[in-house]
């Protein structure tokens, strides 16, 4: 069983949309690791869904058909809204901190506690302990300029 691509995949410049589409895939095949299926369309699935205003299922619906993570997005901005530079910016700006001094901080460390990362100071974002969790270096996972190291 598989975890999914890292959060920072980027799609026309939109964090998190990628390892969405990833867990689809996977899932249908049968490789994505267990743990994954309970979120499955919500949690950050749902978020980036009514972000993008379409609905999970018919995201699942058009990845099964095929196609490049692109081709998706694409489809996602006609049969959605349209996203432009400054939208994709805000989203992710959004997801590459969520969990740094947030609403989600005290849920980062439950989940870093859970999965004996609790002592890791340096996974101080949600994709940072994505990535970590799931065997990939987090050092680019800072949510400040990639020259000055978390703490």
């Amino acid at each position: 069983m598989e975890a999914p691509i890292s959060p920072f995949t980027e799609t026309r410049g939109m964090l998190y949309f990628a390892r969405m589409l990833d867990k689809i895939r996977k899932h249908a095949a049968g490789t994505l690791r267990e743990d994954f299926h309970k979120n499955l369309g919500t949690a950050l699935d749902g978020r980036c869904c009514q972000f993008l205003r379409v609905d999970y299922s018919a995201v699942v619906e058009r990845t099964l058909q095929g196609g490049s993570d692109t081709e998706i997005l694409d489809w996602c901005f006609e049969n959605g809204r349209p996203l432009d530079e400054t939208d994709i910016f805000i989203w992710s700006e959004y997801t590459r901190k969520i969990g740094w001094n947030d609403n989600r901080s005290e849920m980062l460390e439950t989940y870093k506690a859970g999965s004996g990362l609790g002592h890791r100071d340096d996974l101080i974002t949600m994709f940072a302990f994505m990535d970590a969790d799931e065997g990939r270096d987090a050092i680019s996972s800072c949510p400040r300029s990639a020259s000055t190291p978390c703490k």
